[in-house]
């Protein structure tokens, strides 16, 4: 009897995020297969709930329909952050692009990361949003073993 994916489970398994059109996103395929425990913020807690009840061996792809991944797009993450802001909380050495993604000090000392969408003298336009927020998603498994 193999066992059966639950939410604390340790997992050693193969996975590939990839666009609708099958461009990868992210893949472990080509080389070693991830380990993980559920529950613990290393998959996205959408794609975690995919795979409770899969049992050991299962190699499946699910088709995630605009949001349902990472969520909708949120208009309210798209923020202006001053200049001085910016410079306060990043490093103010370097030179950004827009399609940067910029990782700022947290006020309660995380990190937290935008992509830079316009660039102005005195602010910053950045997008807080998951980079796939809003967007359909193949996610494919391969579960090596489940402990």
């Amino acid at each position: 009897m193999s066992n059966v994916v639950t939410a604390s489970a340790y997992l050693t398994l193969q996975y590939r995020l990839a666009s609708m059109d099958g461009t990868n996103i992210v893949s472990t395929f080509e080389g070693n297969p991830a380990t993980l425990m559920l529950g613990q913020g290393q998959l996205a807690p959408n794609l975690e709930a995919l795979l409770i009840g899969l049992p050991e061996g299962t190699h499946k792809v699910f088709e995630l329909a605009p949001g349902e991944a990472f969520g909708p797009r949120n208009p309210d993450l798209v923020q202006a952050v001053s200049r001085a802001t910016l410079d306060e909380n990043s490093d103010p050495e370097n030179e950004y692009a827009i399609g940067d993604l910029v990782e700022f000090n947290a006020p309660n000392g995380g990190r937290f990361a935008g992509v830079l969408r316009e660039l102005r003298d005195d602010v910053a336009i950045f997008d807080f949003n998951h980079p796939l927020a809003g967007q359909p998603v193949k996610f494919e498994v391969n579960l090596i073993s489940v402990l």
